[in-house]
């Protein structure tokens, strides 16, 4: 029993060391044998220790999506509902015997023969794609184990894409006077990459500096956040398409979002885009960017952007790799974007 003073403060009282030492023995016994009897999920097993398995966010039943169903039957009536009423007016202008019909019959045979075309327009493009994928990577492949066959086949491959290109045939020319004195691999694909693919990244520069200019202005003088998204998207997919047909890609507009995709995932995975802020930030100083309104800093911000795609983009799409040319500089471009906006900042 506890004993203590009038004021209720307990006193001091000695204790016998192996007491204490046998009443923390016993709780740890005790404490062991209970977590052994309420906790034997996690067992030890003999190649390691025991594992702990994180609850996820998939681990709770939601119960049925009832949301998900209404959308999916709402998007199935509303296509049922239009293939009804196409097929109805098929079905009306075919049997209509006079030049009603045959005008139909002639609108319907125009359109089913563009679409024909445009997914034939739209497979080849992505095959394209994906054949300059694959030359990029054998000449890669060539240039590190000096394979001079291999890069002798890449070169072949990519005159034969720019073969027929008004803009092409003075270098096309050149490049064939100085073809026959390449030897070995690296001089074979350093001769391809200056007489034919580094005038093309002069253009390249050209178009990603105009598609960030236009995205930066629209950006800042748009009233609706809704506008910016749709023409920030509308003028990268273009851009996209300019660069992959500038090098030989030629996409549709299914290629421009598949290659969209792709360039979108590689600056996710390298850190791209946060280092477009960074560099941003640190490229015109933080008091420009206080200087600036909050739109024409969005402005200044989407355009520097759009011009880190197209510098990815062309990183990409590049039948070759830079072995002596110099790629175009995202730096460059976001200083002439930069200074742009700033000197129109200062005038107004």
């Amino acid at each position: 029993m506890t004993t203590k003073d009038t004021d209720g403060k307990r006193k001091p009282r000695a204790f016998d060391p192996a007491d204490a030492v046998a009443d923390d023995s016993d709780a740890m016994a005790t404490d062991h044998a209970t977590t052994e009897d309420e906790d034997a999920s996690p067992q030890a097993g003999a190649d390691g220790p025991a594992t702990f398995e994180t609850p996820t966010l998939s681990d709770l039943k939601r119960g049925f999506r009832w949301g998900a169903l209404f959308f999916a039957a709402a998007s199935l009536l509303t296509g049922l509902a239009i293939s009804l009423w196409f097929a109805r007016l098929v079905s009306v202008a075919l049997e209509r015997d006079d030049w009603v019909g045959w005008v139909s019959v002639g609108l319907l045979g125009a359109m089913a023969l563009a679409v024909g075309v445009i997914a034939l327009r739209e497979i080849f493009g992505l095959l394209r794609l994906r054949a300059m994928t694959t030359r990029r990577q054998q000449a890669d492949e060539a240039l590190r184990q000096d394979d001079a066959r291999m890069a002798r086949r890449v070169v072949g491959e990519v005159r034969r894409n720019f073969r027929g290109r008004h803009d092409m045939k003075w270098s096309l020319a050149r490049h064939k006077d100085f073809y026959s004195s390449a030897h070995d691999a690296r001089e074979a694909l350093t001769l391809a990459d200056r007489e034919l693919v580094a005038p093309l990244d002069l253009e390249a520069r050209k178009v990603i500096a105009q598609s960030a200019k236009r995205v930066s202005v629209v950006t800042a003088l748009s009233p609706a956040t809704l506008i910016d998204v749709l023409f920030v998207l509308a003028e990268n997919l273009r851009m996209l398409r300019r660069l992959a047909t500038l090098y030989g890609g030629r996409p549709g507009l299914s290629g421009a979002f598949s290659f969209g995709k792709r360039v979108v995932g590689h600056l996710i995975a390298t850190g791209g885009i946060a280092l477009t802020d960074d560099l941003l930030g640190q490229f015109i100083g933080q008091d420009l960017i206080r200087r600036l309104s909050r739109r024409m800093g969005e402005g200044l911000f989407n355009g520097a952007l759009t011009a880190r795609i197209g510098v990815a983009a062309v990183d990409m799409v590049r039948p070759l790799p830079h072995i002596e040319t110099t790629p175009p500089k995202f730096r460059e471009i976001v200083k002439e974007i930069a200074f742009r906006r700033s000197k129109e900042a200062n005038e107004s």
